[in-house]
């Protein structure tokens, strides 16, 4: 009954959310009356972003999947040989340095870290030497980073660490409990 409850919950808060005005709606077509939605994870022209990441890797949105940290980039993804954030250093970064065309943003990804001043300025001083810009990150915030430059179609090249402990969300929550209600459902075939 709780799980009901719950979920019911969700669904009028959903509705809540969703609900507009017929002159909003109007307002947002194009010329034509007819709008079309791109999803851009699905586009093999958009080139590699990042679909989801656990505790032991990531999946991109070619469906392969990467253990461990990586390096990623436009069209290329490589394993990056950093343990956790601790590794990172002047010899880890040097990879992105030396790539053609120069990035014009690097990504940092570190796990579920807590990022700190000092450990940010290493980062950000040893690339400033080579002008490239930086964001450190928590692996979560850097992966959707990632994703939104690099459908800008900007220069963009991640360096992440998959996080050692999972956030739940709500939405992670219901489906589990949909999936175990599923588990105890009685066909009649």
């Amino acid at each position: 009954m709780n799980v009901l409850y719950g979920m019911g919950r969700i669904a009028q808060q959903s509705l809540r959310r969703n609900i507009c005005t017929a002159s909003t709606l109007r307002s947002t077509y194009e010329s034509d009356g007819k709008t079309s939605v791109t999803i851009l994870n699905k586009e093999a022209d958009a080139g590699l972003m990042i679909n989801s990441y656990s505790q032991y890797g990531f999946r991109l949105n070619n469906d392969m999947v990467v253990l461990g940290p990586m390096a990623l980039f436009s069209r290329t993804v490589l394993s990056w040989n950093v343990e956790s954030h601790e590794d990172i250093n002047d010899a880890s970064l040097s990879l992105f340095c030396a790539i053609e065309p120069k990035i014009d943003v690097l990504v940092v990804g570190i796990g579920d870290q807590t990022i700190t001043p000092t450990f940010s300025r290493k980062i950000i001083d040893f690339m400033k030497r080579y002008k490239i810009n930086v964001e450190v990150l928590g692996t979560e915030q850097a992966c959707a980073t990632f994703n939104f430059l690099n459908a800008e179609n900007r220069v963009v090249a991640a360096a992440l660490i998959p996080p050692i402990t999972m956030r739940l969300t709500e939405d992670d929550l219901m489906q589990r409990q949909i999936s175990i209600s599923k588990t105890f459902e009685v066909s009649d075939k």
